[in-house]
């Protein structure tokens, strides 16, 4: 059977590297021969979060031969979240705290039950807050002997990671797969057909997920279009700010459909455990007193409801971002792959219709108000300025 490590696409050095320091693990243990924190960094889809994990499990792995080997109980349970000596942080709120930082590192600082190391894969490590970051780092700088921490984040700028934080760690950096090799997987483990294949990995951006999405889920390829479409709709003044409502409804809409069911059956949980439909003595005042709790979900619901809906938002951007590339690139006549190459004729209408500085400006437009949209402010304003600059751009 194959390895964990045939689950990353495109990273032949990373599989290389991690192999090796696993196995180096394996002399002897702890101490000079493991580093215990770990920073994997790339791009979006590139498969950082994969590379954490498939580490753990070949730091975790009994196979005597091989790191890694994918079918022993160990790495079996790591990839499916089972083990119980690797713990998968993973945000669903808009912040990693100091508070779940700190029970995290409480559990991390003992001993291995069952397996080799204690792991802590932390995914989007640039979500922790300033709290959160001080208290991993106090951990990081003096590591318990059999723990390992894994973090990922999108690059090494401070705004990702911080600069102290990140010189404690060893750096894993990952690329972005080519369309090509996105076209294999989807062809040998998705048994998707070679045309479907080749189209979606060349529209991704390098994105394994998203190409998968994309091949197999047709809502995805309406919500491409749609994002897509605004940089049409902007061509006219009468249509330019009912799109840009309109997309940010359609985002609010789908993080909706997203949430709902989960917060139902969250919230059903969690009042049935603190008493709900009881009938003994004390049951109504324990559901009264535990009014706090509740509210507590609620928050942390809202704040995941808040995160997925900035998501959508930011994948539509890059999205309409990608295709005024495309059309710069034809107006300067320059050469190199397109992001969207079944939007080749868009493309040229754009660029025969704008200057190359005023598709820059469209480019700059959308990339401020993806910054914007990550400090709070509301979605409508945002979308609806930068629509604005886009329209302007071709007056």
């Amino acid at each position: 059977m194959p390895g964990v490590f045939e689950r990353l696409v495109g990273q032949r050095d990373v599989e290389t590297e991690l192999t090796a320091a696993a196995t180096a693990a394996r002399g002897g243990g702890a101490g000079s021969r493991m580093t215990h924190s770990w920073l994997f960094t790339g791009p979006p889809g590139s498969g950082r979060s994969i590379a954490a994990l498939c580490f753990a499990a070949a730091l975790q792995c009994t196979d005597p031969a091989a790191p890694g080997c994918g079918h022993c109980h160990a790495c079996s349970t790591t990839m499916a979240g089972t083990h119980g000596d690797v713990r998968r942080v993973i945000p669903e709120g808009l912040t990693i705290s100091v508070k779940a930082m700190r029970d995290i590192v409480r559990t991390a600082s003992r001993r291995p039950s069952t397996g080799q190391w204690q792991v802590v894969v932390i995914e989007d490590a640039d979500r922790l807050t300033e709290g959160a970051a001080n208290a991993l780092l106090k951990v990081v700088e003096e590591p318990p002997e059999r723990t390992v921490f894994l973090l990922c984040a999108p690059s090494i700028d401070p705004q990702d990671i911080s600069v102290t934080l990140r010189s404690r760690c060893r750096h894993v950096a990952l690329v972005t797969p080519s369309p090509d090799a996105i076209a294999r997987v989807l062809r040998e483990r998705d048994g998707l057909d070679a045309e479907t294949a080749s189209w979606a990995a060349s529209i991704s951006g390098g994105h394994v997920g998203r190409a998968r999405r994309l091949a197999t889920d047709e809502s995805a390829r309406a919500s491409r279009r749609r994002a897509l479409d605004l940089a049409e709709a902007v061509l006219r003044p009468a249509t330019t700010y009912t799109a840009a409502d309109e997309l940010v409804q359609r985002a609010e809409a789908e993080a909706k459909e997203i949430s709902v069911a989960r917060d139902e059956r969250e919230t059903e949980e969690l009042r049935t455990a603190l008493g709900a439909g009881g009938t003994g003595k004390g049951a109504a005042g324990a559901l009264r007193g535990a009014a706090g709790v509740l509210k507590d979900l609620e928050r942390t619901q809202k704040s995941r409801r808040t995160r997925t809906e900035r998501d959508i938002m930011d994948r539509a951007l890059i999205d309409l971002a990608g295709l005024y590339r495309d059309a710069l690139a034809r107006s300067l006549g320059a050469s190199g792959t397109a992001n969207h190459p079944d939007m080749a004729e868009r493309a040229s209408e754009l660029a025969s219709r704008a200057r190359p500085e005023a598709l820059l400006t469209c480019i700059e437009a959308i990339l401020e108000c993806r910054e914007v949209l990550a400090q709070n402010v509301k979605p409508r304003f945002a979308v609806a300025a930068m629509a604005a600059r886009l329209s302007s751009a071709f007056r």
